[in-house]
Protein backbone atom coordinates (compact mmCIF):
# COMPACT_ATOMS: atom_id res chain seq x y z
CA UNK A 1 0.00 0.00 0.00
CA UNK A 2 3.05 2.15 1.25
CA UNK A 3 4.30 2.07 -2.39
CA UNK A 4 1.24 2.48 -4.36
CA UNK A 5 0.70 5.79 -2.83
CA UNK A 6 4.19 6.89 -2.82
CA UNK A 7 3.64 6.05 -7.01
CA UNK A 8 0.26 7.64 -7.24
CA UNK A 9 2.11 10.74 -5.45
CA UNK A 10 4.76 10.67 -7.26
CA UNK A 11 2.88 10.36 -11.28
CA UNK A 12 0.77 13.65 -10.52
CA UNK A 13 3.94 15.32 -11.22
CA UNK A 14 4.79 16.31 -7.43
CA UNK A 15 8.35 15.57 -6.55
CA UNK A 16 8.51 16.83 -3.03
CA UNK A 17 5.94 15.89 -0.21
CA UNK A 18 4.08 18.67 1.06
CA UNK A 19 2.62 18.97 4.89
CA UNK A 20 -0.40 17.50 3.31
CA UNK A 21 1.23 14.52 2.21
CA UNK A 22 2.65 13.34 5.76
CA UNK A 23 -0.72 11.16 5.97
CA UNK A 24 0.97 8.43 3.84
CA UNK A 25 2.94 7.13 7.45
CA UNK A 26 -0.03 7.34 9.74
CA UNK A 27 -2.19 5.48 6.88
CA UNK A 28 0.80 3.00 6.93
CA UNK A 29 1.37 2.59 10.86
CA UNK A 30 -2.44 2.17 10.41
CA UNK A 31 -2.80 -0.59 8.31
CA UNK A 32 0.48 -2.06 9.74
CA UNK A 33 -0.68 -2.39 12.70
CA UNK A 34 -4.24 -3.97 13.00
CA UNK A 35 -6.57 -0.90 12.36
CA UNK A 36 -4.97 1.00 15.11
CA UNK A 37 -4.44 4.35 13.99
CA UNK A 38 -0.96 4.87 16.15
CA UNK A 39 0.28 8.23 15.34
CA UNK A 40 0.62 10.73 12.92
CA UNK A 41 3.96 11.33 11.35
CA UNK A 42 7.00 9.28 12.18
CA UNK A 43 8.73 10.45 15.15
CA UNK A 44 12.34 11.93 14.34
CA UNK A 45 14.40 8.04 14.71
CA UNK A 46 12.12 7.08 11.97
CA UNK A 47 10.46 4.56 13.79
CA UNK A 48 6.66 5.23 14.94
CA UNK A 49 5.67 5.56 18.55
CA UNK A 50 4.38 2.07 19.66
CA UNK A 51 1.45 1.92 22.33
CA UNK A 52 0.16 -0.46 24.22
CA UNK A 53 -3.29 -2.59 24.14
CA UNK A 54 -5.05 -0.22 25.43
CA UNK A 55 -3.74 2.58 23.01
CA UNK A 56 -2.43 4.59 25.94
CA UNK A 57 0.93 5.23 26.69
CA UNK A 58 4.28 3.66 25.30
CA UNK A 59 6.30 0.28 25.65
CA UNK A 60 7.97 0.54 29.02
CA UNK A 61 10.37 -1.97 30.50
CA UNK A 62 9.43 -2.55 33.83
CA UNK A 63 12.74 -3.42 36.58
CA UNK A 64 11.06 -5.74 38.72
CA UNK A 65 10.80 -9.66 38.11
CA UNK A 66 7.22 -10.60 37.55
CA UNK A 67 7.00 -14.34 37.97
CA UNK A 68 6.37 -16.71 35.19
CA UNK A 69 3.58 -18.54 37.74
CA UNK A 70 1.45 -15.66 39.89
CA UNK A 71 -0.66 -18.93 41.66
CA UNK A 72 2.99 -20.54 42.63
CA UNK A 73 2.94 -21.57 46.20
CA UNK A 74 5.23 -20.87 48.91
CA UNK A 75 5.77 -22.61 51.76
CA UNK A 76 5.47 -22.02 55.27
CA UNK A 77 9.54 -22.62 55.64
CA UNK A 78 10.18 -19.69 52.82
CA UNK A 79 8.29 -17.25 54.30
CA UNK A 80 9.70 -17.72 58.03
CA UNK A 81 13.45 -18.87 57.95
CA UNK A 82 14.63 -15.12 57.96
CA UNK A 83 12.35 -14.57 60.94
CA UNK A 84 12.87 -18.26 62.67
CA UNK A 85 16.98 -17.55 61.93
CA UNK A 86 17.57 -13.99 61.47
CA UNK A 87 21.61 -14.36 62.09
CA UNK A 88 23.62 -15.22 59.06
CA UNK A 89 27.23 -15.95 59.15
CA UNK A 90 29.65 -14.11 56.55
CA UNK A 91 33.35 -15.29 55.71
CA UNK A 92 35.27 -13.79 53.25
CA UNK A 93 39.19 -14.82 52.49
CA UNK A 94 41.58 -13.57 50.36
CA UNK A 95 45.29 -13.81 50.02
CA UNK A 96 45.89 -11.45 52.15
CA UNK A 97 43.20 -10.54 54.28
CA UNK A 98 40.35 -12.27 56.58
CA UNK A 99 37.26 -11.01 57.18
CA UNK A 100 34.01 -12.15 58.69
CA UNK A 101 30.95 -10.87 59.66
CA UNK A 102 27.05 -11.46 61.76
CA UNK A 103 24.47 -9.86 59.68
CA UNK A 104 20.57 -9.80 60.57
CA UNK A 105 18.67 -11.42 56.98
CA UNK A 106 15.68 -9.15 57.86
CA UNK A 107 17.53 -5.66 58.75
CA UNK A 108 20.16 -6.35 55.97
CA UNK A 109 22.49 -4.74 59.43
CA UNK A 110 25.71 -6.04 60.56
CA UNK A 111 25.60 -6.88 63.97
CA UNK A 112 29.54 -8.15 64.58
CA UNK A 113 32.50 -7.45 62.47
CA UNK A 114 36.13 -8.61 62.67
CA UNK A 115 38.72 -8.38 60.35
CA UNK A 116 42.55 -8.94 60.25
CA UNK A 117 42.51 -5.73 58.42
CA UNK A 118 41.84 -3.65 61.14
CA UNK A 119 44.39 -2.05 62.94
CA UNK A 120 43.76 -3.69 66.40
CA UNK A 121 43.44 -7.16 65.10
CA UNK A 122 46.75 -6.44 62.77
CA UNK A 123 49.57 -5.41 65.35
CA UNK A 124 48.53 -8.65 67.32
CA UNK A 125 48.87 -11.42 64.27
CA UNK A 126 52.03 -12.62 62.99
CA UNK A 127 50.35 -13.16 59.58
CA UNK A 128 46.87 -11.69 58.61
CA UNK A 129 45.84 -14.56 56.08
CA UNK A 130 46.63 -18.27 57.28
CA UNK A 131 45.07 -20.52 60.41
CA UNK A 132 46.16 -19.00 63.54
CA UNK A 133 44.42 -15.24 62.01
CA UNK A 134 41.10 -17.20 61.09
CA UNK A 135 41.10 -18.52 64.60
CA UNK A 136 41.38 -15.21 65.64
CA UNK A 137 38.87 -13.70 64.07
CA UNK A 138 36.61 -16.39 64.83
CA UNK A 139 37.52 -15.87 68.65
CA UNK A 140 36.75 -11.66 67.85
CA UNK A 141 33.70 -12.13 66.27
CA UNK A 142 32.29 -14.63 69.03
CA UNK A 143 33.12 -11.68 71.63
CA UNK A 144 31.32 -9.02 69.76
CA UNK A 145 28.15 -11.41 68.80
CA UNK A 146 28.07 -12.00 72.08
CA UNK A 147 28.14 -8.90 73.51
CA UNK A 148 25.13 -8.01 70.82
CA UNK A 149 23.15 -10.56 72.16
CA UNK A 150 23.34 -12.73 69.38
CA UNK A 151 23.72 -16.50 70.28
CA UNK A 152 22.77 -18.87 66.98
CA UNK A 153 23.53 -18.03 63.50
CA UNK A 154 23.94 -19.77 60.20
CA UNK A 155 26.36 -20.34 57.59
CA UNK A 156 25.99 -21.02 53.63
CA UNK A 157 29.14 -21.04 52.15
CA UNK A 158 29.15 -19.48 48.40
CA UNK A 159 29.24 -22.13 45.75
CA UNK A 160 33.16 -21.45 45.43
CA UNK A 161 33.95 -22.18 48.42
CA UNK A 162 34.65 -25.44 50.18
CA UNK A 163 33.71 -25.82 53.88
CA UNK A 164 37.56 -26.78 54.82
CA UNK A 165 40.40 -24.99 55.97
CA UNK A 166 40.45 -21.59 56.57
CA UNK A 167 36.66 -21.27 56.47
CA UNK A 168 36.35 -24.15 58.50
CA UNK A 169 38.67 -22.83 61.14
CA UNK A 170 36.84 -19.61 61.49
CA UNK A 171 33.59 -21.19 61.82
CA UNK A 172 34.99 -23.91 64.19
CA UNK A 173 36.39 -20.75 66.43
CA UNK A 174 32.96 -19.46 67.04
CA UNK A 175 31.48 -22.68 67.66
CA UNK A 176 34.47 -23.31 70.10
CA UNK A 177 33.77 -19.63 71.83
CA UNK A 178 30.06 -20.59 72.39
CA UNK A 179 27.83 -19.49 69.59
CA UNK A 180 25.89 -21.24 68.09
CA UNK A 181 26.45 -21.93 64.11
CA UNK A 182 24.10 -23.76 61.97
CA UNK A 183 25.98 -24.70 58.58
CA UNK A 184 24.10 -25.97 55.49
CA UNK A 185 26.03 -27.26 52.74
CA UNK A 186 24.69 -28.51 49.43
Amino acid sequence: MFKRLLRDIWNKGENKLSRNHLDVFSVCAREFHSGKELCGPRSFFGVEDFVDDDNTKPYTYRKEKISKNPHKHVSFKQRTIAYMQPFTLDVFISKRFVSASITHRVTSKQVAVAGTNSKDIKAALRSKSDIPACLAIGRILADRSREADVSTAVYTPRERDKFEGKIRAVVQSLIDNGIDIKVYLN
